[in-house]
């Protein structure tokens, strides 16, 4: 369980880094047509950011309590 939420925590973290600079360097996205707007950005800043600390939370909890 602690590989795999290191591992989530990982990517998480570099999604949260990519959602970061699209905001701050304002970088368009278009998806079929249709224009992402940059608060998205920032509310996915805030939620992909608290999946990012709940798993590095997790995968050092697991070092405390091992099975058995």
């Amino acid at each position: 369980m602690r590989r795999y939420a290191t591992v989530s925590g990982i990517f998480l973290a570099l999604v949260t880094c990519a959602q970061l600079l699209r905001l701050l360097l304002r970088w368009p996205v278009q998806v079929a047509s249709v224009d992402i707007p940059l608060w998205f950005s920032g509310v996915a800043v805030i939620v992909v950011g608290s999946l990012t600390i709940w798993a590095f939370r997790t995968a050092s909890r697991s070092d405390l309590n091992p099975p058995g």
